[in-house]
């Protein structure tokens, strides 16, 4: 890692109108997390739905043919909003496999015996 020469202001030396728009950028930045947050909650909740169903009709956990459709389907959206594409489909393969990971353990529950 490199560091650089030019020294540092203490925090003390930063002008207060920079320390306001640092704290306000950083106040949206909390707001966009939360929302994303609670975007990925609503989400989870749906794919669990998704999860019970495909157990109850003993349908595979993983769909490739769906994730490949939503995964260009992300890429354009990612690339018409200007963030990196790959980026997207980073983030959007770690929650299909997430969301497989669920249906699994949905579809080894349904099919467990049950005791009683």
């Amino acid at each position: 890692m490199t560091t650089s020469n030019t020294p540092r202001p203490a925090t003390g030396d930063v002008d207060p109108a920079v320390r306001e728009e640092l704290a306000r950028l950083r106040d949206s930045i909390d707001n966009i997390d939360a929302a994303v947050v609670h975007m990925l909650a609503e989400r989870f909740k749906a794919t669990q739905q998704v999860g019970h169903l495909k157990a109850r009709h003993q349908l595979p956990a993983a769909d490739p043919a769906r994730e490949a459709r939503q995964i260009e389907r992300l890429r354009t959206l990612a690339e018409n909003a200007k963030l990196d594409p790959a980026f997207a489909e980073k983030f959007l393969n770690f929650i299909i496999a997430e969301v497989i990971r669920h249906h699994e353990r949905i579809a080894e529950a349904a099919a467990a015996p049950t005791t009683g």
